[in-house]
């Protein structure tokens, strides 16, 4: 699900970007988890980086829209932010925090479904190439090309990136439905393999980059040496 957060000090402006957002889901048949802040003052005092998409007003009392992309960056460089301006010249200064676009009031519909159609096309192009999970309290965004293998350790997953290992309380299973299965499969039945990270087949073991051995069982042999087969194939197409 989507998470957009809609920051704007101005009910009656906050009202019409809701109102949007929900004949949007209806049009469009997507599903929204929505947040309202009413300055930018009060995302950044419980922001974390578990947000898809910010609809960030520019001109606000306490923290101004700029000031609140700008502290957010310093966090999160994935979330995607419009911003929603009296004045497109304000709305030059966001190439500066890598606003995706900007809105113009007062916001039409019909302006407003056909720039959320472009972030909508661009978290699909993004889906599945970031992983966002809770460890120990906090939120985590991570790129999964830098996840080496997941681990099923009772009722948490360890999952081996490239510099650190995360422990959540999650099954291998619900995990595993978040990737894409074209570049990871399991070996066995306790280890998630992404492909790009698999530097050798050695007889029944899988050598994962960072030097890690991963046995390969008899049940899982035939279909992950044909994945792996098939990614090496598209790599090289």
């Amino acid at each position: 699900m989507i998470r957009i957060g809609v920051v704007e000090d101005d009910a009656i402006s906050r009202d019409v970007v809701v109102t949007h957002l929900a004949h949007y889901q209806a049009d469009r048949g997507e599903t929204f988890d929505i947040a309202v802040f009413e300055d930018g003052a009060d995302l950044l005092a419980e922001y974390r980086s578990n947000f898809d998409v910010l609809l960030l007003d520019i001109e606000m009392e306490r923290v101004s829209g700029m000031t609140t992309a700008r502290r957010v960056r310093e966090v999160d460089g994935d979330v995607a932010i419009v911003f929603i301006t009296n004045s497109p010249q304000y709305a030059i200064s966001g190439y500066e925090v890598q606003a995706l676009s900007y809105l113009l009031k007062p916001v039409g519909y019909g302006a407003f479904a056909q720039e959320l159609d472009r972030v909508m096309a661009q978290m699909k192009k993004r889906e599945r190439r970031t992983l966002l999970f809770q460890a120990d309290g906090v939120h985590h965004r991570i790129d999964v090309d830098s996840i080496r293998y997941l681990e099923s350790a009772g009722h948490r997953v360890l999952i081996h990136t490239l510099t650190d290992t995360h422990s959540v309380v999650s099954s291998l299973k619900a995990m595993e439905a978040e990737l894409d299965p074209a570049s990871f499969q399991r070996c066995n039945s306790g280890y998630l393999v992404n492909l790009r990270h698999v530097t050798a087949v050695d007889q029944s073991v899988c050598h994962v980059r960072g030097g890690t051995q991963l046995q390969i069982s008899r049940p899982k042999r035939k279909v992950f040496l044909a994945a792996l087969a098939e990614h090496i194939g598209a790599l090289g197409s």
